[in-house]
């Protein structure tokens, strides 16, 4: 997974007996990988006694306390009969618990929860369906990078195999990979009897301290949640943080490979917590600077350095700069180069190869296998920092004049300004959202992610949320109320109304008074899906949608709503939704026949078989979903 990991801002955690932790602590990396065996051996964990354990505390209350006790503010999940004591225990405790409208919808937004504000979060769930329909989040979570704990009940054992109601067990459900460690979760287990607690705990703590993502999975029986906790040892954790940072050796090469020659910078979403620190690199070396879809204003877009975002949604301005003014190597800070930031494009490989940094060892190389790589295990900002101290600085005179990302001229409105071109609803949220306000930006899969992604400009890190290597519709649209509530302050989803019949939680920010803004384009199609097919010359699909009045349903559901139908009437909207004070919605009637600005993904999917009836198709591209 690529560089995803705790920030440095957090304080350093010291475990104590959950009865007297406070509530506000957090974890912090403390080394490369969990050895927890050798942590151990070197003392780190020391097991002892607790004699004033209350013996009426159960499982489930233990449990919320050690959450509390690992930084856990929010859980967000859907209540059930089966878990109703863990429910219970986590909605008296410090945590502040959120009670969604389907699992999916909270696991998006514990993600982005997480992203806003670099704490763990809880999803719960009950038995059965509650689980299955988490699955999606989390394995969002899991991709993007995301530090979330699953709690599930199960069926307890006297009952297992008897058709329980949702009976959760080896009856009904895999074990592997829901119940055990694998692609989905890094830790996953069945909690049988309080005795398991400390082990879990201290696991739990360790994990949560490295950098990268962590989800885990325990599941709990009914009947476990409700026994006591007696006797029962924890383990007091004192953890001295270090950062992962690349060796001398490692330094010495990358800096002599990246001195041999003039270099780009290639930022990826993992090299967030170092947007100061690439900043100062780019000026001090004359580096050119492109990023992935999720690094946009990592490195400041208006920065005559900037070049342009690669891949889906991305500028051509990066293949004009690597054909005109093409560097000897690419710095690649943070990203795993996948086909939604690079389309695997050999046009982006430099002739010298790719220096590629990042904290997950089984990132670089892979996306490109046949390049020179020259791979660094390392924390982004240390490593910078390095990199700082012993390049020279770049001579003016070689200072080149870069090409910008291209952002073609509005033309005036019609007479009838009607429907609304994205273009122009993406320059109004420039204005109003992005330039206007602080709030985090997010975009969902489909064409909403390419116009934000090629036309928005970000100059601050951390304000630009889209998910791309899963790519699920639903994440923004729910997610956005994890950003807000983690934020403290207004979050806004550019979706498109695909999304928004799939999977909102309007009814859950409206009880919860959490500041969301949607901004739904509704043009009646799954358009992506649409301009997608008729490019590539495919007939007989049907992505048509019956027209949606989401003004209407947001109304119904205790928002505020407005229609935007007319250009001339987009900055009033974004104005009133920005000034409100609850969930508002904005409801912008598009033209659908505008094309996406994606010109690589029909290149990628030629490239993997899927090929244009004709000539004339295949000139043009649109974007299109992943396959």
């Amino acid at each position: 997974m690529s560089q995803n990991y705790t920030g440095s801002n957090s304080p350093l955690i010291t475990t104590e007996p959950y009865k007297e932790f406070p509530a506000n602590r957090y974890v912090e990396s403390v080394s490369d990988s969990l050895q927890f065996d050798e942590s151990e051996k070197n003392g780190e964990i020391q097991p002892f006694l607790n004699d004033e354990t209350p013996p009426t505390l159960s499982v489930a209350d233990a449990i919320a306390q050690m959450l509390v006790n690992l930084g856990v503010g929010y859980a967000f999940g859907v209540a059930g009969g089966a878990m109703a004591s863990l429910w219970g225990a986590l909605s008296n405790s410090n945590i502040e618990v959120l009670n969604f409208r389907h699992e999916a919808g909270a696991a998006f937004a514990a993600t982005e929860a997480y992203f806003a504000n670099n704490r763990p979060t809880v999803v719960f769930t009950t038995a059965g369906p509650g689980i299955t329909n988490a699955l999606t989040g989390l394995f969002a979570a899991r991709g993007e990078g995301a530090k979330v704990i699953l709690l599930s009940a199960c069926t307890s054992a006297p009952q297992r195999g008897r058709w329980a109601i949702q009976e959760t067990s080896t009856y009904t459900l895999p074990s592997g990979g829901i119940f055990t460690p694998g692609a989905l979760f890094n830790y996953a287990i069945t909690i049988e009897s309080a005795a398991q607690l400390p082990q879990i705990f201290r696991k739990l703590a360790l994990a949560l301290a490295q950098p990268g993502g962590f989800v885990a999975h325990l599941s709990i029986p009914t009947a476990v949640q409700t026994s006591l906790v007696e006797d029962i040892a924890l383990p007091q954790l004192d953890v001295t943080p270090f950062p992962m940072t690349a060796s001398k050796e490692a330094i010495a090469k990358s800096v002599k490979l990246l001195s041999s020659g003039p270099f780009a910078i290639w930022v990826g979403f993992g090299a967030r917590d170092a947007a100061a620190e690439i900043l100062q690199l780019a000026e001090k070396t004359g580096a050119a600077v492109i990023s992935s879809p999720r690094g946009k204003g990592i490195f400041p877009e208006d920065h005559p350095q900037f070049v342009g975002v690669t891949g889906l949604g991305g500028h051509a301005s990066v293949l004009t700069y690597m054909e005109e003014q093409p560097p000897l190597r690419t710095l690649v800070l943070g990203t795993r180069l996948g086909e939604p930031t690079s389309f695997w494009s050999s046009a982006l490989v430099p002739k010298g190869g790719f220096v590629h940094v990042d904290i997950d060892p089984e990132v670089p190389g892979v996306a490109y296998p046949h390049v020179e790589t020259f791979a660094v295990r390392s924390d982004i900002k240390a490593f910078v920092e390095e990199l700082l101290q012993q390049l020279p600085d770049a001579p003016h005179s070689t200072t080149l004049s870069l090409p910008r990302p291209e952002h073609k001229a509005i033309e005036p409105a019609s007479d009838v300004d009607y429907p609304v071109r994205p273009e122009v609803l993406m320059a109004a949220i420039q204005k109003i959202i992005v330039e206007g306000s602080d709030a985090i930006v997010m975009a969902e899969c489909g064409n909403s992610f390419t116009w934000s992604t090629h036309l928005l400009q970000f100059a601050q890190a951390n304000r630009y949320r889209v998910s791309t290597g899963v790519g699920a519709m639903g994440h923004a649209v729910t997610g956005v109320l994890g950003a807000a509530l983690a934020n403290n302050s207004k979050a806004v989803g550019i979706v498109g109304d695909g999304a928004m019949l799939m999977n909102n939680e309007i009814s859950t920010a409206v009880k919860y008074k959490i500041p969301a803004i949607w901004i739904v384009l509704n043009d009646a199609r799954y358009n992506m899906c649409h301009q997608g097919m008729k490019i590539l010359g495919l007939k007989g699909a049907d992505a048509t949608l019956p027209p949606t009045n989401f003004a209407m349903i947001a109304r119904g559901m205790g928002a505020e709503a407005i229609v935007v139908v007319r250009e001339s009437d987009i900055e009033a909207a974004l104005e009133q939704a920005i000034a409100s004070t609850v969930p508002f919605l904005i409801d912008v009637v598009i033209d659908a026949d505008r094309p996406a600005p994606s010109g690589g993904r029909n290149k990628s999917l030629a490239a993997q078989g899927v090929k244009s009836s004709s000539a004339k198709s295949a000139a043009k591209q649109v974007s299109f979903p992943m396959v």
